[in-house]
């Protein structure tokens, strides 16, 4: 059944998070250096480090401080972040349409591009068109994002003025990030893509629509393309959380104002509260996108269905 298969998911979905909030609480407080210290600096007299650290309950037992965490998680309480004097939440939600907008704007670009790199490929396998793109997306999706982006701004924006090398608030200073961020992603649809087609093209019923007269474009678009992107969908839908985390990278890269500059502070300064806020928030994300994909693939194919029901 449809809803044992949506239990099922939500339980995974549910562990995933509950081993997201401990993976970070864990980190952030085993890692070398102390949050009291780092906040009022290596001049600061014991006695007020100390009644910092009792403030923010880090003088309390480990595992209290854990319950404690929990508790407040559930609640989307994350603590007060020192650094900016307000719920560390707050703080992040402030930041994370940016992010979303670079999300966004990376995935339409790898959608668009590399299904219709896959249709070019997988219509024609062995063609040289085929080997041409299967080669260069292989490269493509090898390529370390940081580098790609540090090339694009000194081509782009440092040697031929095209465009800006960092910042936010329009459109041109959403290409170089999105574009970045988009090109692992586009090798990746544009391989399962021309899979999906190459494997379709040779179907029983390919050759059934060909025989009713229909030309070679409507053969793609209306039975060959709609029977390969079941599995594009579900990669789609993984690959969108998985691009909420590239982000941070790719942010610190061109400084978009989104989470990337925010949490890498937030490390750097031992602001648990917003560590903490900022993973917990992309580690959601992640977990409710690949539900959406999985609801998806078992919408599109009845065989997942079946499979929950045994």
């Amino acid at each position: 059944m449809m809803l044992a298969f949506l239990l099922r998911r939500l339980a995974v979905g549910l562990f995933t998070i509950w081993g997201v909030l401990t993976a970070v609480f864990l980190v952030v407080r085993l890692a070398p250096g102390d949050q009291a210290t780092v906040a009022l600096g290596p001049d600061a007299a014991p006695e007020q480090i100390a009644e910092l650290r009792h403030t923010l309950g880090l003088d309390q037992p480990l595992l209290v401080q854990y319950l404690s965490f929990l508790g407040d998680a559930v609640r989307g309480d994350f603590g007060e972040s020192y650094r900016y004097g307000r719920p560390a939440m707050d703080a992040v939600l402030e930041r994370f349409p940016a992010t979303v907008t670079l999300t966004l704007a990376a995935t339409l670009v790898a959608v668009t591009v590399g299904i219709v790199l896959g249709v070019l490929a997988g219509h024609r396998p062995g063609s040289l068109v085929d080997r041409a793109t299967s080669t260069v997306t292989l490269g493509l999706q090898a390529l370390p994002p940081f580098w790609v982006g540090i090339m694009l701004i000194l081509v782009l924006a440092l040697w031929l003025r095209l465009l800006p090398s960092a910042g936010g608030g329009d459109l041109e200073h959403l290409v170089l990030p999105a574009v970045t961020l988009a090109i692992p992603f586009t090798a990746l649809v544009g391989r399962i893509t021309r899979s999906g087609v190459a494997e379709t093209m040779s179907e029983p019923f390919v050759r059934t629509a060909r025989s009713k007269g229909l030309t070679e474009r409507e053969v793609l678009t209306g039975h060959v393309l709609k029977n390969s992107l079941v599995p594009v969908v579900t990669v789609v839908g993984l690959q969108v959380g998985t691009l909420l985390g590239g982000a941070v990278v790719i942010e610190t890269v061109f400084a978009w104002p989104g989470l990337g500059n925010l949490l890498v502070g937030a490390v750097g300064n031992r602001d648990y509260a917003v560590v903490q806020a900022a993973t917990v928030l992309i580690a959601v994300c992640v977990v409710v996108l690949n539900l959406a994909a999985d609801l998806a693939y078992a919408r599109l194919d009845p065989r997942i269905r079946l499979e929950a029901r045994r």
